[in-house]
Parts: structure tokens; sequence; C-alpha cells
């Protein structure tokens, strides 16, 4: 595979592509909105469900082979393009991956045709601009784990940000115009600050070269500022990704957006957008600023809160009647574990940190999906709505036992090895916190377990329940990719690590010396 994939020299043009692509397809259906325009609604909906799935199906199927073609061991980006985009202010169109940003283009890639079939029968009201706008959103997403210009990370960060807005705000529930506005504050207040931060290191780079640049390369490799300019740009940067992990107190948007999204608004959400602001940490934030995040007092109050998220968000997912709002705060906590992993600073932990995100991605993108198909056949999400529906609907029942018991973390299941990597690394350095930490376990069993007891396995009491239908083969068919990953992480990890294992060991190094080491140690070189 290797050899094919370097005879059409694969990593030359993979990146643009998969930027592209998307662009194309929602000007596809843009087209057939017009062609279609006098044809009955329910024809033009069954057609551009299926042509908007082929233009995610075929991102994926491309982006299959960057598992092969990127060698994640190696010093310096892979699969890099360098083109010039507005050179009088020294912006360029630079991309690239490492083993870091490969699992989360390969999980953007894989996720969005499962989240386009999760709504193949809800949406269909305006659909052509429903999956416009999924296509769209798919290139802010790739493109902030792509990009290696500092301008060019904030366009791709803020592309993201309407086309979510508007999914949540067009074709969510009866609160989603609050849900969608209060999302859009708190991630655009982050931002500006951050923006603010992306300028100020644009000009120190600029006239350390003579000429505009934001090159992140450059920015690493040669600007040095003093200790307390250090802090206030961490801190921007910081908080803009505070806000999108969510860390405790920024979360609050989160629950609200994601009981509001539809299905799909949901999944991306959670399997993807979450992973954002904790990749932001781990390729801006601590590398740009090291001797901030080495700050004594900076690393305790970050992983103070996220300890408070850990614990927090499961005590407040244990009281939830509503099914969805309890898998939105699990999150908090589950995204706790990412934060605590990369602020211990040690390489289990990083790795933990790691496959947390990539695991959390696959469960909760799952548990969203079976919430999503349940609610189309009952219409409530209330817990207290069910009872007993695994004599009608088993096959629905054993799913959601196994996705559930991949997020509480059971051995043998992916949520386990993350977790366990996470608590084994920052014991290291953050023995109370671990501690701490670890009982937010025995929470996940508790508030899940209750919620099956609840939700499939009481007794068959409400007559609305009797006549639910089992999942059927297509529901069953989007599942099965997401159960094979549950078992192949959590039995055999290995592949995934190896992956992770070179970026994550040189960027621990790196922070931990204060950016003493020569860049090139976190698999960055100079351009």
């Amino acid at each position: 595979m290797t050899a094919f994939l370097s005879s059409i020299n694969y990593n030359a043009w993979i990146v643009p592509v998969l930027l592209l692509l998307p662009a194309f397809g929602a000007v596809g259906l843009w087209a057939h909105a017009l062609l279609t325009a006098n044809d009955p609604a329910d024809k033009r909906w069954r057609e551009v469900r299926v042509l908007a799935f082929a233009f995610f199906l075929g991102e994926a199927l491309l982006s299959l082979g960057l598992w092969w073609s990127i060698d994640t061991a190696a010093i310096g980006w892979q699969a890099m393009v360098d083109l010039s985009w507005i050179p009088q202010w020294g912006i360029r169109f630079t991309v690239g991956l490492d083993g870091i940003s490969l699992t989360l283009v390969l999980l953007t890639t894989l996720m969005m045709p499962l989240a386009v079939l999760g709504s193949w029968t809800s949406i269909r009201t305006k659909p052509h601009a429903y999956y416009a706008l999924l296509l769209l959103l798919t290139i802010g997403m790739l493109g902030v784990f792509v990009s290696l210009d500092l301008v060019l990370f904030y366009v791709m960060w803020e592309i993201m940000l309407v086309p979510m807005y508007l999914v949540i705000g067009v074709w969510g529930g009866e609160r989603r115009l609050y849900a969608a506005i209060k999302f859009f504050i708190y991630t655009m207040i982050g931002s500006l600050l951050m923006l603010v931060a992306i300028l100020y290191l644009g000009s120190e780079a600029s006239r350390i070269a003579g000429a505009p640049t934001f090159s992140y390369d450059f920015i690493l490799n040669n600007v040095r500022l003093d200790p307390t300019t250090t802090l206030w740009l961490f801190g921007a940067f910081a908080l803009a990704f505070a806000v999108k992990v969510p860390m405790f107190p920024f979360h609050t948007w989160l629950p609200d957006a994601h009981v509001e999204a539809p299905t799909a608004g949901s999944v991306i959400l959670a399997a993807i957008m979450l992973k954002m602001g904790t990749f932001g940490f781990v390729r801006f934030a601590l590398p740009l600023f090291p001797s901030a995040a080495m700050n004594p007092a900076v690393r305790s109050f970050i992983i103070a809160l996220a300890v408070i998220g850990i614990i927090y968000g499961a005590l407040v997912a244990l009281v939830q009647p509503d099914f969805k709002k309890l898998v939105a705060y699990s999150s908090v906590s589950h995204l706790g574990f990412v934060m605590l992993g990369i602020f211990a600073l040690t390489t289990e932990s990083m790795q933990g940190a790691l496959m947390v995100n990539i695991n959390h991605g696959v469960s909760t993108g799952a548990l969203f999906l079976l919430i999503g198909m349940i609610y189309e056949r009952r219409h409530t999400r209330m817990i207290a709505d069910y009872g007993g529906i695994a004599k009608v609907v088993p096959i629905f029942a054993t799913i959601l036992t196994i996705v559930s018991l991949s997020s509480i973390g059971v051995p043998g299941t992916n949520g386990f090895i993350g977790e366990f990597l996470v608590l084994v690394g920052a014991y290291k350095t953050q023995p109370l916190a671990t501690v701490i930490s670890a009982t937010a376990v025995i929470f996940a069993a508790a508030y899940l377990l209750w919620a099956l007891q609840r939700i499939i396995y009481n007794k068959l009491d409400k007559p609305a329940n009797e006549g639910l239908k089992d999942l059927n083969w297509r529901e069953i068919g989007l599942l099965v990719p997401l159960l094979i990953a549950i078992v192949w992480l959590g039995v055999y990890p290995k592949p995934l690590l190896d992956k992770t294992e070179p970026a994550a060991r040189r960027l621990v190094e790196y922070v931990q010396t204060g950016g003493v080491k020569a860049a090139v140690n976190i698999t960055h070189t100079a351009r």
C-alpha cells in the first residue's frame, strides 16, 4: 500500500483535495437544488441525501491512505503543502500532518458519513442547505487540524463556527435559537482574544524575519518573548481553547447545544468539534508558550479545573432526567481527563489524552446516534418515559449496552486504555489530582448503568413503548464500524499508540525543557 501511494505522489495532493472536495460537494448540492427546483419535495430530499453521502464517503475513502502514507516517526511535517495566499500580509496556505493531527483528520473524515446516515430520515426541511452546511463545516474542522499558518488556522477556526450555528439554529429543537446564540457568543469571545494574540505573534515574527509572516514553524523557532507577555498570550490562546473543550466553568454552552442540535449536529460536536480545543492546547498553547505551560501556578490552575470538570460533569450527569443531556455532561467529564493528561506532561499521560480524544469521539458519537434513533421512534429523550424496552428492541438494547460500557471504560473496550494511560502517566507528576480523578470512573458507572436500567432493563410498563420497532439494516450498518472500533481499540490499541507516540514524546520533552531543545524535537522544522 505504501509503495502504491508513493507511486501516485499521494502526500503531495491529498491534504488540499480533502479541503477542496467538500467545497465542490456544496456547489454540487446547490446545482442540484437549482436543477430540481420543480421536482416533488420527497424526490429532491431522497436524491440530495444520497448525493451528500457520496461526497462524504468519497472524502473518507480518499483519506484512508494517510494511515499508510504518513511516517509518524519521521522528523518534520508529512504531506506538507506550502503555497502563497496573501503575500502582502505574509499569510500562506501552509498545511501538514504529524501523528497527532493524523488521527483527528481520520476521525473527522470517517465520522462524517456516519453522521449523515444518522440524519437519513429526520432532515426533510431545506435538506440542500443542511447537507451543504455539513460539507462546509468539514472544511473548517479539517483545516484546523492541518493548518501551519496562524492566520489560516484562525480562518478555519471561524469557518466551522457559522455552519454549526445554523445547523443548531435552523434544524434544532424547541430552544434552538437560545442554544445556537449561546454557542456562537461563547466561541466568538474566546476566538477574538486568540486573534489578538495571533496578530501580536505575527508582528514579532515579522520584525525578526524582516518581512510579514505568520508561519507556525518560524514563530516556534524564532520568537522569544518576556515572561509576562508569554503568560498573557498563553492566556488568550488557552481561553479560546478552554471554551471549545469545554473546560469547567466555560462548559455551560455545551449541554444546551447538544440537546437542541439535530442528531448529526450532536455527533459532530461530540466526536470532532470538542477535540479542537484539546488539539489547540497540544498544537499551539503548549509548544508556542512552553514556559507558561510549565509555570507551576498556571499548570496547577488548569489541572484543578480539569479535575473539577471530571467530577462535576459526572455528578451532574448522574441527576439528569434527559438522556441526551446526561451524555452531554459526561463529555465534560471525559474531556477533563484529556486536559489532565495533557498538563500532567508525561509521555504516557499525553498518549492517554490523545487516546481519550479518539475514544470519546467513537463512544459518545455512537451514543448520540442511538439517542437519535430511539427519539425518531418515541419522540422523547426523557429517561422516565422508557423502561423495559429491551423486550421490544433487543438489538438497540444490546448495542446501547456495549457502547455504554465503552463510555464507562470497561476493560476490553476502547474507553479503558485511554483513561488508564492518563491515570498512570498523571500519577507520576500529579498524584493527588490523579487519585481524585479516578473516582469519576465510579461515577461514570453509576450514571450510565442507572440510565440503562431505567431505559431498557426495568419492566415494560408503558403502553407507548410496546410498539417500538427495532433498528433497521441502515441503522445497524452505520453502527457496525463504531462497534468494531470499540472492540479493536480496546483489545489491540497498539497501531494507534504507535502512530501518536513519537509526536507525543517529542512534545513532552520540548515543553518540559521550556523550549530549550531545538524545535525539531516536536516534529517541526523551519520552512
